[in-house]
């Protein structure tokens, strides 16, 4: 649905792999839905899809490490960089294996996170082309991440036209406009969507069918792919307030309960090893009360969990890329859009 809506506005998407560590049945599945390519942000998972047989056009979209740049030119078309260094390795490399390494310019537009201050672009532009290993396929940016700048006619009408007087400057023509991530598309799909941004990186949109800047539902996605599922270690009737001095827990945060009586407290094989407890939402009506590396605590308000029975979580992008990454957490796969099932032990 995103490709097809994105593509009414001459907007190609990359289809961002990184919370599934490029799995390849994922891959496949975004390659199928019409994307353009698969981006990451880790050469390990572009690895990975590769000798998976993985068949698209792969973009290393995190600052590449320059003891990964044989990795790197090995692995993806396209990195997206912003130091001089930097490109200089990735260029001995793509020597050494006798090719051409494509380099996307990232421009700093205010979120304070990776990019070339604008004043500063035309001069990396010169340096880049120079080196007859590096094609530069074009210029991006990145937004909402570090500091939660919103993508907005302002700084995408900025990133255009640097585009354009880089053309205009260098006799080019620059093929690839990446105006950021699952961030713009509230840009992108409303009335302000103009210029020269022809490519958007989205990864959590596509997994989560939402928006990051506000949350928000997108018409059409599912917000419910994913469910994380944990088992029932132990149920007690337990005090709702602690006994005793209290100073900071096994995470150095500090906690105030409030004394409702009695409660159901039920404690999961669940914790912050294998997720963000921050980002899940239960799916029964029960509250979270906290969790330590290897145990969540929840009152199941008055609900009795057997032991071996099992509480399920919708997560958001922070729970799912921890979960994701944790291997503790096995993942079980779906192909008929029913939720996706993932166990904690």
């Amino acid at each position: 649905m995103l490709v097809k809506k994105l593509a009414a506005r001459d907007i190609g998407v990359s289809g961002v792999t990184k919370a599934m560590l490029g799995n390849s049945l994922f891959a496949n599945t975004l390659i199928s839905a019409g994307v353009k390519g698969l981006a990451d942000s880790r050469v390990e998972n572009l690895q990975a899809m590769r000798q998976a047989g993985v068949k698209a056009p792969m973009t290393l979209i995190r600052s590449p490490m320059i003891s990964q740049a044989a990795q790197i030119v090995k692995s993806a078309h396209i990195s997206l960089n912003t130091e001089l260094d930097t490109i200089a390795e990735l260029s001995e490399a793509a020597s050494a294996q006798n090719c051409v390494h494509g380099v996307l310019l990232m421009v700093e537009l205010g979120d304070l996170r990776e990019g070339i201050m604008p004043a500063d672009l035309e001069d990396m532009v010169r340096k880049t082309l120079r080196f007859q290993n590096i094609k530069l396929e074009g210029i991006g940016t990145n937004l909402a991440c570090q500091n939660g700048v919103v993508p907005d006619a302002r700084n995408m009408g900025e990133l255009s036209a640097l585009a354009d007087a880089i053309d205009a400057t260098f006799n080019a023509k620059l093929q690839i406009i990446s105006g950021g991530n699952s961030a713009n598309l509230t840009w992108a799909l409303g009335d302000e969507a103009k210029g020269r941004i022809n490519n958007l990186r989205l990864g959590e949109a596509i997994l989560l069918g939402c928006e990051p800047l506000y949350r928000q539902p997108l018409d059409e996605l599912f917000t419910d792919a994913f469910v994380l599922f944990a088992e029932v270690i132990e149920c007690k009737i337990k005090p709702s307030h602690p006994t005793g001095a209290i100073a900071q827990t096994a995470f150095a945060s500090t906690k105030t309960a409030r004394n409702s009586g009695l409660i159901h407290q039920t404690t999961l094989a669940l914790g912050q090893m294998d997720t963000d407890p921050t980002g899940l939402s239960p799916v029964r009506n029960i509250k979270i009360l906290g969790s330590s590396s290897d145990h969540m605590v929840l009152d199941t308000l008055n609900e009795d969990f057997p032991i071996g029975s099992e509480a399920a979580f919708h997560l958001n992008y922070s729970a799912l890329i921890h979960a994701m990454a944790s291997p503790f957490v096995t993942k079980q796969y779906r192909s008929n859009n029913i939720a996706t099932k993932r166990r904690a032990h």
